[in-house]
């Protein structure tokens, strides 16, 4: 077969949403991952926008059944809709019919603007970089042409699922492309899907205190819609002090169309200004920073949040963990991720802090998670899932290592498998349930009493309880690290003092020799 005959073939057999990445790299050239992300997904919401505003204006036009004597420029009947109204120069139409020509950048940057305008709740959100110098008009046009194939005649009034599709992928795209830097705003879906199955968030308040971009919430409404439950049962709350993250959040929650008005932006952050101070939930569902040491810990020494313990100024981990634990509701239950050595830590209070935890009958299952599934660190994780008022498993611990599962995708990333996801949710949910078909299995997963626990001093390891080498298992790099540079330091004070002295003793010795004798 001819090679570039073979291409097509294999380019027929992508999804759209690879075809749409590939298409939308090649025309990236010398711009910066970071910066071209907010270009992209920006085009991607505004053809979401433009094309279910063209969905009901056809409609309106059209004038049958409801929407006989409806007025199609009148935002009011879009409102109504809950569709965003999308104004004659904003319009997806009208910027292809422009695409080749040199302003066009100036041209998208106006629609932003015009859309912020006739739709307050996405003022402040859009992306308005496309008149930029760096940007070539040319294959910003070519990118425009390139959104406008995906085939929406074949999907009907699918546009959104689609795009959302597409949003998200490319999500993921540019978080793998930034390394580290995307991690910080982007929660891999394996994991976000592991967290929802196991939290089964059906109905209620669902609350992520550092959201990023939203895609807990996306999965928790997919959740519900593969369910066949109402969207509607759930209300979302969320926070995020990096405000272009959460402006991507928002615009991801709406391509989605899922409300974001409690969806908060403050650059103080969750632990300062927390913009939900008397929320109580169903669900937390979170995966905030690992070993934050820049939290503002000593400006929160007396805070009311800290009922198990007062966190360490150094480092955020069990912060976050009773930051979430104060917002559920009596029958609520958290569900995040964490760094590792959480699990183990004995430094700073932390022991104090997870051993009044557990005491309290607070901590429901542990999951030890594969390496590299994170794209910004290397630090092993584990999932902690912390529940109010217990009615079945009252002091008893789920202990699951899934360090084996997934597969590498490339040689930095590993993912899990929706197998894998299916095999760690239903041991969970069995043993919550107390079903005949739960039964601990060596290796992966242990029921432990707490009195158990408190005989290991408090450890959460998994390893520890399904059989696994305590000596793997317990390994914390970070923790490692800080504990040698510790020694290093000691030794370091140590040896100064000791060499202060030898200088003292010899300048004594010098002033001694140099001092005439007496006769």
């Amino acid at each position: 077969m001819p090679r570039n005959r073979k291409k097509t073939a294999v380019q027929n057999n992508m999804s759209i949403e690879k075809k749409l990445w590939e298409a939308a790299d090649s025309l990236r050239k010398n711009i910066d991952a970071a910066e071209y992300k907010h270009i992209v997904l920006g085009l991607i919401f505004l053809k979401y926008i433009s094309d279910s505003f063209e969905i009901l204006h056809n409609k309106l036009k059209k004038g049958k059944g409801k929407y006989k004597g409806a007025k199609p420029e009148d935002r009011d009947e879009y409102k109504a809709e809950n569709v965003f109204f999308v104004p004659p120069s904003a319009r997806w139409s009208y910027l292809c019919s422009r695409a080749k020509l040199p302003e066009i950048g100036k041209d998208i940057d106006s629609a932003m603007d015009a859309i912020e305008r006739d739709n307050p709740s996405l003022k402040n959100v859009l992306p308005k970089v496309y008149a930029k110098g760096n940007l070539d008009p040319l294959n910003l046009g070519k990118l425009i042409d390139e959104f406008s194939n995906i085939d929406m005649e074949a999907t009907k009034d699918r546009s959104a699922d689609v795009l959302g599709h597409v949003f998200e992928y490319f999500l993921g795209q540019f978080g793998i492309a930034e390394g580290k830097k995307g991690g910080q705003f982007y929660t891999p879906i394996s994991v976000v899907k592991l967290l929802v199955e196991m939290l089964e968030p059906y109905k209620g308040r669902v609350f992520d205190p550092c959201c990023g971009t939203g895609g807990m919430f996306v999965q928790s409404e997919k959740f519900i819609k593969e369910h066949q439950s109402l969207v509607n049962a759930i209300s979302i709350y969320g926070q995020e002090s990096n405000q272009t993250t959460w402006r991507l959040a928002k615009m991801n929650l709406a391509i989605r169309g899922i409300g974001s008005s409690q969806v908060k932006w403050n650059n103080e952050g969750s632990f300062l200004k927390n913009e939900h101070p008397d929320l109580k939930v169903d669900f937390v569902i979170a995966n905030p920073p690992f070993n934050d040491s820049n939290w503002s810990g000593n400006l929160l020494r007396k805070d009311g949040r800290w009922k198990y313990g007062v966190p360490p100024e150094g480092n955020a981990n069990y912060a976050w963990i009773q930051h979430f634990v104060y917002h559920l509701a009596p029958k609520g239950i958290a569900g995040f991720v964490m760094a590792k050595g959480s699990l183990t830590s004995k430094s700073s209070n932390e022991d104090v802090i997870r051993k009044n935890l557990i005491n309290a009958d607070l901590v429901d299952c542990i999951v030890n998670l594969p390496a590299k599934l994170f794209l910004n660190t290397q630090i092993p994780a584990s999932l902690w899932f912390l529940r109010r008022g217990k009615t079945r498993r009252k002091k008893e611990i789920l202990f699951i290592d899934a360090r084996n599962f997934g597969r590498l995708i490339n040689r930095r990333n590993r993912v899990l498998d929706d197998k894998d996801i299916k095999q760690i949710a239903d041991v969970y949910h069995n043993w919550k349930e107390k079903s005949k078909t739960y039964k601990d299995i060596s290796g992966f997963c242990s029921s432990i009493s707490v009195s158990k626990v408190k005989e290991l001093d408090y450890i959460l390891s998994p390893g520890r309880y399904v059989g696994l080498p305590e000596e793997e298992d317990n390994f914390d790099f970070s923790e490692k690290f800080n504990s040698l540079k510790s020694e290093l330091e000691k030794q370091m004070k140590e040896e100064a003092v000791f060499n202060k002295r030898i200088l003292e003793n010899l300048s004594r010795i010098d002033y001694e020799s140099a001092e005439p004798k007496k006769q």
